[in-house]
């Protein structure tokens, strides 16, 4: 999940900026993590500990109360609600990358990031985000080419995956949906050449950049196979140490590589 991470932090800068290019620098001084990260460590947690996804996500919300959080998800937080809101936001499928990796079929990933969207994202659209995203990280983590996974995750969740950035670009705005925000984030890595490639590729899109690229980054990292060694230090060197702590033991039970 460092490579959902990784894209939050280095987007964070981005967001709501327009950026239309891939030349930028990886990291500033401003670069933080957001809500994004926030959440995939909450959900690792819960994965890890066996904990209910409600109250991971209202400990983890007091504990990083000025995160970034969307209106409808710190309203649902500040209030103490246990009951989903019916949300398409992208929220669900920001935070899911850690259920890719902790499974050994996709029928239980799917199973599970529902589970994780539902708590707050109960619309189909958010459910349907969040499995198409755990989707992705489990095809890819087990070898499936892009033109497999293309394929497959068009028919699994009606996507339309043929489209080309280079179209898409020039007239993409920020669009916090699920359905706004995944398909192009799975187009950018699609596209993409590397890891750092697909994270560029995400932010250039000039929308919910930190979202874009944490999702295109969460699958390019389960691709590639791994996030590369100075993008995963400066990563966590961003990170506190709680956050670090579930990052780390995460990546060690579930023996994913740097």
């Amino acid at each position: 999940m460092l490579g959902a991470i990784a894209g939050d932090v280095i987007g964070s800068v981005h967001e709501y900026m327009g950026t239309k290019s891939t030349d930028f620098d990886l990291f500033t001084a401003e670069c933080r993590f957001t809500d994004d990260t926030v959440l995939t460590v909450a959900v690792a947690d819960c994965l890890m500990n066996g904990r209910e996804y409600v109250d991971a996500f209202h400990d983890y919300f007091l504990a990083y109360p000025n995160a970034g959080y969307g209106y409808r998800f710190f309203h649902w937080a500040s209030s103490g609600s246990r009951s989903p809101y019916n949300s398409w936001g992208n929220g669900s499928a920001m935070r899911v990358a850690p259920v890719g990796h902790a499974f050994d079929s996709l029928d239980d990933v799917l199973i599970h990031a529902a589970r994780s969207a539902e708590v707050t994202h109960n619309h189909p659209e958010g459910v349907k985000g969040a499995q198409a995203t755990a989707a992705a990280v489990f095809m890819a983590r087990n070898g499936d080419t892009k033109r497999s996974m293309k394929s497959s995750l068009e028919h699994m969740f009606g996507y339309d995956l043929h489209r080309r950035l280079e179209d898409i670009r020039p007239t993409h705005r920020f669009d916090e949906s699920c359905q706004g925000t995944v398909p192009l984030a799975l187009i950018a890595f699609l596209e993409s050449s590397d890891y750092e490639d697909a994270v560029r590729k995400a932010v250039s899109l000039g929308g919910d950049a930190d979202t874009l690229a944490c999702i295109a980054g969460a699958v390019a990292e389960a691709h590639y196979g791994g996030v590369p060694p100075v993008i995963a230090a400066q990563t966590l060197a961003v990170l506190d140490d709680r956050l670090r702590s579930v990052v780390v033991k995460f990546r060690e039970c579930h023996r994913i590589a740097v």
